[in-house]
């Protein structure tokens, strides 16, 4: 797992968060519910990351 990914992951992750806080803030619940999926996905693919890295062969 490059740092690069790590950053990537990241970012992706706060980008989510802070769309579902708006969409929260303004009571649309479609931004709200991208929001959720976007800082979903990006812990998916940390946690993918994580895995493939543990049963990468040194």
């Amino acid at each position: 797992m490059s740092l690069g990914d790590r950053i990537h992951n990241a970012a992706e992750r706060l980008h989510g968060k802070g769309k579902k806080a708006a969409g929260e803030a303004s009571g649309d619940r479609r931004m709200r519910a991208e929001g959720k999926g976007r800082a979903i996905r990006a812990d998916l693919k940390q946690a993918g990351e994580k895995f493939r890295h543990a049963f990468k062969r040194h």
